[in-house]
């Protein structure tokens, strides 16, 4: 293949090739009279390819039709959409506009559910996620990962099972418990989700690529999903789930063990002096477990006169708030951490060091749980390894459902 997918070339007479890519290319600020200069027309091709090693294409001749023939008119019954199909995961979407609530779920996730809960394991997680939503009417599914230990395929299927999702204002991206309205409880405030992003710039002490948090997708490693580099999806069917089987084949009971998909508490728990696991966090007010940060939330308790769309049943500018409280806060634990980045010039070799801290907990305690899990996985291969995700995780499990 050649190095260049087109080029620009103009034919002249004769059969000449003549090359426009001096003439073409700016390789510096040019005066007006560059773009008036007489030049052959010249449009490139709207879009290129993604493959980047030959493939044969099996062209098809065109459909011949019988005299008479017409093309049927275009409606929704015959039109073939370009996205794939709805995932039958039965989840009811709610925005903030909507006037009720549902009070049960659809007829078809009741169905689905029943016909997956086949072991004793699966009502016990049932049970199990009853009970957090009897104590709490609203969570993340990260804060339900959190707590119970659950596979992520059967999780799919229980959260519409027992709750709906808030699409817009302040409980998005959350999963609210059937026939529980927040909009109409001010005890829901505690509730209501914090979009937090750390901020990193030469402002702020320190870079993108020196903040000692990870990103969860880097745009240096990524490529597209082209069909040579793209991996076939392991599908697990009902009948896997019935049986507990994972996405390797292999009977989950085989290697059970009580928190194999449970996640740690700092991905929905924040806590000052410890660094959140990835640069955008989605928090809900309840789990800011700091006293100044709950006393911003607390501040119009007993005056929540109207819940709006921004900012719920808190005062106006409530979110600003907390998000510049807790940029200090994590201003001083990175300083604490690596006090390096914040002495001037006197910084790490090239100041280019990438470093991919977790949690705020303390290095050792770290570094002998890094231990135990190197000795548990040489002693048997773990099947479940969770995905990295988008970046947006609101946008990754509505995905999940549509």
């Amino acid at each position: 293949m050649s190095d260049f997918q087109y080029l620009a070339v103009h034919t002249e007479a004769g059969s000449r090739h003549m090359s426009m890519y001096d003439k073409v290319l700016m390789l510096k600020p040019e005066k007006e009279a560059f773009f008036h200069q007489e030049l052959p027309l010249y449009i490139p091709p709207p879009i290129f390819s993604r493959l980047d090693t030959p493939v044969d294409y099996f062209y098809r001749p065109d459909t011949q039709h019988r005299e008479g023939y017409n093309n049927p008119t275009i409606s929704g019954e015959n039109l073939i959409g370009l996205s794939r199909a709805r995932r039958p995961h039965n989840a009811i979407f709610v925005n903030f506009e909507d006037e009720e609530v549902p009070m049960q779920p659809l007829e078809a996730a009741v169905q689905t559910w029943r016909r997956v809960c086949t072991n004793p394991l699966d009502r016990k997680m049932e049970e199990e996620l009853g009970k957090l939503f009897n104590i709490r009417p609203i969570w993340s599914r990260n804060a339900v990962k959190a707590n119970i230990s659950v596979h992520p395929d059967k999780l799919k299927i229980l959260l519409p099972f027992m709750a709906y999702y808030m699409i817009t204002g302040p409980w998005r991206s959350l999963w609210i418990r059937y026939g529980y309205d927040p909009r109409k409880n001010p005890d829901a405030k505690i509730y209501q989700v914090l979009d937090f992003r750390i901020r990193c710039g030469m402002k702020y002490g320190y870079a993108s690529f020196e903040l000692p948090v990870k990103a969860k997708r880097s745009t240096y490693n990524y490529s597209l999903p082209i069909t040579v580099t793209k991996t076939p999806n392991q599908l697990v069917t009902i009948h896997d789930l019935k049986q507990g089987l994972g996405p390797s084949g292999m009977a989950s009971a085989q290697k059970s063990t009580p928190n194999k998909y449970k996640l740690k508490d700092s991905v929905y728990i924040f806590r000052e002096g410890a660094l959140p696991p990835y640069r955008q966090m989605f928090y809900q007010l309840c789990d800011l477990n700091v006293d100044e940060l709950q006393k911003i939330i607390h501040r119009n308790d007993g005056a929540e006169d109207f819940c709006t769309e921004r900012d719920g049943w808190c005062l106006p500018k409530t979110s600003d708030d907390l998000r510049n409280a807790m940029s200090l806060m994590i201003r001083q634990a990175i300083r604490s951490k690596r006090p390096a980045l914040f002495s001037g010039p006197a910084k790490a070799e090239g100041g280019k060091e990438q470093l991919t801290y977790e949690s705020g907990e303390e290095e050792e305690e770290e570094e002998e749980e890094e231990e135990e899990e190197e000795e548990e996985e040489e002693e048997e291969e773990e099947d479940f390894k969770p995905s990295e995700g988008s970046e947006n995780e609101m946008e990754t499990e509505m995905l999940d459902y549509v």
